[in-house]
């Protein structure tokens, strides 16, 4: 029987029994993911195909929450979108505002310290409530909840590798369809001579320069302004495109020659759209994994001046 050591017992046998303190540590992440196994798949947890569908073909509905981030919620449709397929229940989807947000002290984020407010989900409501496998969607206020697509957070799935789009099927056992569009607009076809692009603060990739895209005649800039300060000291031609909501912003994206962004919000969107797309690849959190036709992804410069090259001069 495994039992937790407290921290003196911690220190003693790491400096008098190396090895059996690697063997310690090795038993202790079992432990948690044996726990964590066990919170998702209890009993009355949602946590399985067989279990949602038959909860489903009992109560003709799932409901489920999300709390953000914006781009996480984006990356979540694929597994609602499959719940809905093998369910064929009624989807009621419900945001979570306010929940807390932890940065790296060197980091900043367009909500501050929070994942969701009321504003972005205005806007984010406008581009999903559309959405033919989301039947119903608005800001939570106490409604019971069926899935709590949240509990990806608990601590057990490792957030920085693999691919945020599984997240919510390792918790519920559906498997999303990746490779094919989960969101669908209008495209805006004023922008189809348009290189539009959007870079958050975080995921950067620093070694990358974006200089080169001044030889491009029509470049636009999808994102806050703080961000568009930003790469117009690189790019001093760019313009930038304000949106009221986020249908108009994939509209835009929808419509555009091709699309060029980091791990952030308007890539989620460019990806669940599966247009011509390239994405800038940080190296230190990598779990972001363009799939399907149109989506590439790099590390280093010279690549992405070849993609750039190449998917502005495709036929």
């Amino acid at each position: 029987m495994f039992k937790k050591r407290n921290l003196i017992s911690r220190l003693w046998l790491k400096h008098t029994d190396r090895v059996r303190y690697k063997e310690y540590k090795w038993e202790l992440k079992n432990q948690k993911q044996l726990a964590f196994a066990h919170f998702i798949t209890q009993a009355e947890k949602l946590t399985s195909p067989a279990k949602i569908k038959s909860y489903a073909e009992k109560n003709g509905v799932i409901r489920l929450s999300h709390s953000g981030n914006a781009g996480d919620i984006i990356y979540a449709l694929p597994t609602i979108e499959a719940i809905k397929q093998y369910t064929n229940a009624r989807i009621e989807l419900y945001l979570r505002l306010g929940q807390p947000l932890i940065l790296s002290g060197y980091n900043s984020h367009p909500l501050g310290n929070v994942m969701l407010n009321e504003k972005m989900a205005t806007m984010l409501i406008a581009l999903l409530k559309p959405q033919p496998y989301i039947d119903h969607i608005e800001i939570h206020d106490k409604q019971i909840i069926d899935i709590d697509l949240d509990y990806f957070r608990a601590g057990g799935i490792p957030l920085d590798k693999g691919n945020i789009a599984r997240w919510c099927s390792y918790l519920t056992g559906v498997n999303p369809v990746l490779w094919k569009p989960w969101l669908t607009v209008e495209p805006d076809t004023t922008y189809a001579d348009t290189i539009v692009m959007a870079r958050s603060e975080r995921y950067r990739n620093y070694t990358i320069n974006y200089k080169f895209l001044i030889q491009y005649p029509d470049i636009a800039f999808i994102g806050v302004e703080s961000e568009f300060k930003d790469i117009r000291k690189t790019i001093p031609g760019i313009r930038w495109i304000q949106v009221s909501d986020f249908m108009q912003m994939a509209r835009i994206i929808a419509g555009a020659k091709f699309f060029i962004g980091n791990q952030s919000f308007p890539y989620s969107v460019a990806e669940g759209l599966k247009v011509p797309r390239i994405l800038e690849t940080a190296f230190e959190v990598i779990n972001v994994v363009p799939e399907g036709d149109n989506g590439y992804d790099f590390f280093f410069q010279e690549h992405l001046e070849s993609l750039v090259y190449n998917l502005n001069n495709k036929s």
